[in-house]
């Protein structure tokens, strides 16, 4: 049987060679080198062509997600296998979307490290349980709620710089309805106060910058 052949990518020697130790006495792996940063794991993997690309995240020179979206964009058709000690969102998901086959953190057994490999090898996702969670329940989670048209109206004429006041006087409305309309906005938007409310609105596009006038 072929062995899988291995790249392992961490800018720690004491875990770059654990890890060639742990995979060294099964015939059934080959350990084909070690990059101790991102730069040096996607140069690597261009020339050895390992199987699998055991991939850390926080790496000096280049990150293991800008890693893996380097070796995605050069057609490298190793499978990576993330190995961090980070389950957080903002590790997870990049990696994922950025083209990881897997996501295994660094307590993992030795078996089930083994059997992650292997299942990677095979182009199988492979998900250590606190990952999978966390993914599941982004999935589910329901999106944001939409703004109302007159929520919408309150939000635009607050980010001119309009009063609650104004904003009631143009409107139509009280000035209480007006503040009704904020407290909802900022529900919804997940903000605290105007400006930041504002600021979320232009950075999800419910609102667009006024273009300049021409002289």
């Amino acid at each position: 049987m072929t062995p899988i052949r291995l790249l392992i990518a961490d800018d720690h020697p004491v875990v770059r060679d654990g890890l060639s130790g742990m995979f060294a006495p099964d015939p059934g792996f080959e350990v084909l080198g070690e990059a101790a940063d991102g730069a040096e794991a996607v140069r690597l993997a261009q020339s050895l062509r390992p199987d699998v690309i055991l991939m850390d995240l926080r790496m000096p020179v280049m990150d293991g997600v800008a890693a893996i979206a380097e070796l995605a964009r050069q057609g490298i058709e190793a499978r990576v296998l993330v190995l961090t000690t980070y389950d957080t969102d903002s590790y997870v998901l990049p990696a994922i979307e950025a083209g990881a086959t897997g996501y295994l953190l660094k307590d993992a057994p030795r078996t089930e490290l083994l059997r992650a490999v292997r299942a990677a090898a095979d182009g199988q996702a492979v998900l250590s349980p606190s990952v999978a969670t966390r993914l599941i329940t982004k999935v589910r989670a329901p999106g944001p709620e939409p703004l109302s048209q007159r929520e919408l109206e309150v939000l635009a004429l607050v980010a001119a710089g309009t009063t609650n006041r104004d904003a009631a006087a143009r409107l139509f409305i009280s000035e209480a309805t007006v503040k009704t309309h904020l407290l909802n906005i900022y529900t919804k938007l997940g903000v605290g106060d105007r400006a930041a409310a504002v600021a979320e609105a232009f950075n999800r596009g419910l609102l667009t910058p006024e273009p300049p006038s021409r002289p």
